[in-house]
């Protein structure tokens, strides 16, 4: 039976993102398979995500640096209960410091079994080593790449 309090409804929205100049380099980079930070001369700092300032110095980032492609876990979570519009669960996903840069990213992590939790989760823990893997076809968007176990 119907309940006469809720509605339900699908809306669908489109939008364009304006990514401005460090968000635009850094999806470029990401066109050419390349994962791009930005560096603080004054402290010596590598930001990825990239960054306009540093937030140390309180100066304009002024160099790009190519992060490498493997790094280290420094949070993670396994999602066992999606929403509307996510990946089905179990997924995986963890904040990765790569090799060269000073800050963490986050993106999803593949190649790790889910079926037990507790045993992925201990396959995730900080410090455990994971590497970039870029899909076929990258368009310039966060989800051109994921994360791998290094094997």
């Amino acid at each position: 039976e119907r309940d006469p309090t809720t509605l339900t409804e699908t809306w669908t929205v489109r939008y364009d993102y304006a990514t401005g100049e460090v968000a635009g380099a850094f999806m470029d980079g990401l066109k050419q398979r390349k994962i791009l930070a930005t560096r603080c001369s004054k402290s010596g700092l590598t930001y990825l995500p990239p960054r306009a300032y540093c937030e140390r110095s309180f100066e304009k980032c002024d160099g790009w640096v190519e992060a490498g492609k493997e790094g280290v876990v420094e949070a993670s979570t396994i999602v066992t209960r999606g929403f509307e519009g996510s990946r089905t669960p179990p997924f995986a996903i963890a904040f990765v410091r790569l090799d060269g840069v000073d800050s963490a990213i986050v993106n999803y992590v593949e190649g790790i079994d889910l079926s037990d939790i507790r045993a992925a989760a201990g396959r995730l823990r900080p410090g455990t080593r994971l590497r970039v893997k870029f899909v076929d076809e990258p368009q310039g968007r966060i989800t051109d790449f994921h994360f791998v176990p290094v094997a």
